[in-house]
């Protein structure tokens, strides 16, 4: 008898089918401490982008960040 896999839901293959997204996806999935070398590539990607750019990098970043912090916060809401 053949075991049946759970189908996996088209957003999270969508994240997985992206090149950079996809890849570290499916390494945290793999083992759940790659995630803190993602964010520390990330600050390190952020300190290295205000002391070229400036506050502004710093700006931008901070308004990349607004989508997902109202996501994040609406599912908390939502428990």
């Amino acid at each position: 008898m053949t075991q049946r896999l759970a189908p996996v839901p088209l957003a999270m293959r969508l994240l997985q089918a992206t090149p950079v997204v996809g890849t570290i996806t499916r390494d945290i999935q793999k083992d759940i401490n790659s995630i803190y070398y993602a964010l520390v590539i990330l600050v390190t990607l952020v300190v290295l982008g205000v002391q070229t750019w400036g506050l502004v990098a710093l700006a931008m970043t901070a308004l990349a960040m607004v989508p997902i912090m109202l996501v994040t916060l609406i599912a908390i809401t939502l428990g």
